[in-house]
């Protein structure tokens, strides 16, 4: 252990000298109140600290004292359904210990050390293991079960295994190493945050993380083990958006990061989580996430670090195998933490005034997601998405955390406050948006949904585009110069946008929409227009083409119960055909 004493207070930093035996981003203890910090920086013996409590009443030749390791995470049975602060501090222990507001320097463990788990083993004596091997499990949660891995490190041959009820702390099993001491092994793992757990090797991520949600699933979809920024101004929707991929995403764990966030949509989150039923397992959504609030109001220098506990934490059940996906709200919150921090380091400022590191940080977090086969002699792959929101000031996209995210991410979903002005939601901006792993994708879409799946999505897509040439147009001249080709373009880009793209977060029936589902209301609505193309050539009117009762029901058919819906569909499309083929004729004998 290294003590010094603080020299300078600045904020959330402190300087301390006689550190020279401490090492960058040890953990240290500030002051008898024994806040807890991080070595940022060494000059000499002088040591930057950032301290993630309130530093008030902090003055000159207090005592500071290093612990000798690395800000590290606890990882082990009792992280599913819990909310921790950015230093994955239980808030309810916190709550315990100090009541609504949080004292400073209250010390309390991340795993509860008292509550026992029914440890059962999947290795007997005289197996041979090495890191990241399962030796037991432990049902966590009614959906997620935690699997006791061999620590990093650590290759030998298992001399005793128990089974029964243990704590964290206690001994489940005997690993005799390569050098013959026996190793004593818990359930609880601990892990720097700043470092990347180890893995076998990258997959090619090929499979797409169902959100559910059409604008996502359909037009710019995201893999398993994929990343992705959701930019948007304020009121634009971003936190909704993330709420609803981390409610609905085809998961196994979701890992939600509130990150310099508002306290009430924190607050939204804890009580709507509990109550929402996984439609995947029918139990509370509770049963695999975790939470971790660093609210606007917490210490700025505590948004840091709660980024790369989140990742890590999540990295812990990717090498599990399972899919996992972290949703972090918003890193911009965080680029401005390490503006700050930046700023009372008195670094050199880059553009905007944030460090000049600020690209290299946001790829660090964001190269830490992708697909992996996981560390261990059993074949086990497992993935970690992850999805960023951005806030940049005024919506201006060319700030430096939305160009620095958009250099790394290869998915894209631009929020619009203009479409959220019309109450278009959700509000992502068909023109702006872009998902690079459509060709890696195709293939799976082919086998699972229908050969025609990606052949209608660029179909819907061109005419989007078409729809904005033309609406160019038709603000000089008037709809009605338009050809009938071109304003049935418009009507169909019209039903694209408001019969698909459109989606009610707080209708049951519409919140969330299978990929099946989504293909076959697409497939309708490109039907329709083909139908109608037809019928003009045939000599039909435009307008009793556009008035079909069967182009009301496809308005209100994301509203049919997900039971129903397929017999619903085939009626509208027995219907529409019936309608069509009626005008067609009657144009054709005029």
């Amino acid at each position: 252990m290294t003590t010094g004493t603080i020299v300078k207070v600045s904020g959330p930093l402190v300087i301390a000298e006689g550190m020279r035996d401490a090492n960058m981003f040890d953990v240290v203890r500030v002051s008898e109140k024994h806040l807890i910090g991080e070595i940022i920086e060494m000059h000499g013996d002088r040591a930057s600290i950032q301290v993630y409590e309130e530093t008030a009443g902090l003055g000159p030749g207090e005592e500071v004292v290093s612990v000798g390791m690395p800000m590290s995470v606890e990882l082990g049975p009792g992280l599913i359904s819990t909310i921790y602060d950015g230093i994955q501090r239980p808030l309810e222990k916190l709550y315990e210990a100090s009541g609504t507001n949080i004292h400073r320097g209250v010390e309390v463990h991340s795993l509860d050390r008292e509550k026992k788990w029914k440890f059962e083993p999947t290795k007997q004596p005289g197996e041979a293991v090495e890191a990241g091997d399962v030796i037991g499990i432990v049902q966590e949660t009614a959906v997620v079960t935690c699997k006791i891995m061999v620590p990093y490190g650590l290759k030998g041959v298992i001399k005793e295994i128990f089974i029964g009820d243990f704590t964290v702390e206690e001994t489940v099993a005997v690993i005799t190493d390569e050098k013959g001491n026996d190793v004593n092994v818990t359930m609880m793992q601990k892990w720097p945050v700043r470092r990347q757990r180890p893995y076998k090797a990258k997959e090619s991520p090929n499979m797409p993380l169902v959100t559910g949600q059409r604008v996502i699933d359909t037009f710019f979809p995201i893999t398993k083990g994929g990343v992705a920024a959701v930019p948007g101004p304020f009121g634009s929707g971003k936190t909704v958006t993330q709420h609803q991929i981390a409610k609905w995403a085809d998961a196994d764990i979701v890992v939600y990061i509130g990150c310099g966030e508002r306290g009430n949509e924190m607050t939204d989150v804890l009580n709507e989580f509990p109550e929402l039923i996984d439609p995947r397992t029918g139990q509370s959504l509770m049963q695999r996430t975790v939470l971790i609030a660093n609210t606007s109001d917490m210490p700025v220098a505590a948004r840091e670090a709660s980024i790369y506990t989140g990742i890590t934490i999540a990295e812990f059940f990717r090498d599990m195998g399972y899919a996992v996906a972290v949703i972090a709200d918003s890193t911009s919150r965080w680029a401005e933490a390490l503006r700050e921090m930046s700023g009372r380091l008195e670094e050199m400022p880059g553009e905007e005034g944030y460090p000049a590191y600020l690209a290299s940080r946001l790829a660090q977090f964001y190269e830490r997601a992708g697909v992996v086969s996981t560390m261990g002699r059993e074949e086990r792959v497992g993935s970690l998405t992850a999805v960023g929101a951005v806030s940049p000031p005024g919506g201006d996209l060319s700030e430096p955390v939305s160009q620095g995210t958009m250099r790394i991410v290869k998915v894209f979903w631009s929020l619009d406050a203009s479409l959220a002005y019309r109450r278009h939601f959700p509000a992502i901006n068909w023109l702006n948006s872009y998902s690079l792993y459509l060709s890696s994708m195709r293939d799976w879409f082919n086998e699972n949904i229908g050969r025609d799946f990606m052949d209608n999505r660029d179909r819907a897509m061109s005419m989007l585009q078409e729809e904005a040439e033309l609406n160019e147009i038709v603000q000089l001249v008037g709809k009605d110069s338009l050809g009938a080709g071109d304003q049935l373009t418009l009507e169909t880009a019209k039903m694209i946008r408001e019969d698909f793209l459109q989606q009610n977060a707080f209708m049951e029936t519409d919140s969330y929409s299978s990929y099946d589902r989504q293909a076959k209301l697409l497939g309708l609505i490109l039907k329709y227009d083909k139908l109608c193309r037809d019928a003009i050539k045939k000599g039909a009117d435009l307008q009793p083409l556009f008035s079909l009762s069967a182009r009301d029901r496809i308005g209100r058919a994301k509203s049919v119960d997900a039971n129903e819906y397929v017999a619903a569909y085939a009626d509208i499309d027995k219907l529409m055909e019936q309608e069509i083929d009626a005008i067609a004729m009657k144009g054709g004998a005029e």
